[in-house]
């Protein structure tokens, strides 16, 4: 894991005066090691992270991320994951599905055809989008990409489950929140959404999210 982005503390000292909420959840979790956002930097690491975690318990996609790493021989890369046959890959615990996800992303770096270096000179929208061009990959996931891998600092992933519980349980508003309610928290936590993001999952999760 890396350090905090460079704007973590700019963010909190934005967020704190835009919203007392997310205030008191900051002054609540001050520990640096917890409440940093931090990042692999290493998109085909956490593609395959999140193909395999699909529409699974988190407990049920360690346990088959952990036998797809021991088939990488614990180095999870493009080379050897393209190497491992349909068969190796699916006796992971993969479905059908999630193999082929897996098998075309590799291939698609390998031959160009999908290049992570241009994410980089694209905003939000452009990013998600080209993400979501991949096999098992929808919105949800390349928003976590985008937060978690490249730590872009304005996203809020109104999909996940978590975020939503969250807000519902921090503004005492109903399950599910309005959408209105949720679109005027974005607007009032940009540009810094992945920060107050961070921090309403931690309101409700001991553990510091890492993706």
């Amino acid at each position: 894991m890396t350090k905090a982005p460079a704007y973590w503390s700019k963010a909190k000292r934005y967020l704190s005066k835009r919203d007392k909420v997310i205030s008191r959840l900051i002054q609540n979790y001050k520990s640096p090691s917890e409440t940093i956002l931090t990042s692999r930097k290493d998109i085909f690491f956490s593609l395959c992270k999140s193909i395999i975690g699909q529409q699974i318990s988190v407990s049920a996609a360690n346990s088959v991320f952990l036998r797809f790493k021991k088939k990488c021989d614990n180095r999870i890369s493009v080379k050897r994951v393209s190497k491992l046959s349909f068969s190796q890959l699916k006796s992971c615990g993969l479905s059908r599905q999630k193999v082929l996800g897996i098998q075309s992303l590799a291939k698609q770096i390998l031959n160009k055809t999908f290049k992570p270096k241009l994410i980089n000179t694209m905003n939000d929208e452009e990013a998600i989008q080209y993400l979501s061009s991949l096999k098992q990959i929808g919105r949800w996931s390349a928003e976590m990409i985008l937060l978690f891998t490249y730590n872009r600092s304005d996203i809020w992933p109104i999909q996940d489950i978590g975020l939503l519980r969250a807000i519902s349980k921090n503004y005492k508003k109903k399950y599910l929140p309005p959408d209105k309610f949720v679109y005027l928290l974005k607007k009032r936590f940009s540009p810094y959404c992945s920060v107050a993001t961070w921090y309403l999952w931690r309101s409700i999760d001991p553990e510091p999210i890492q993706y």
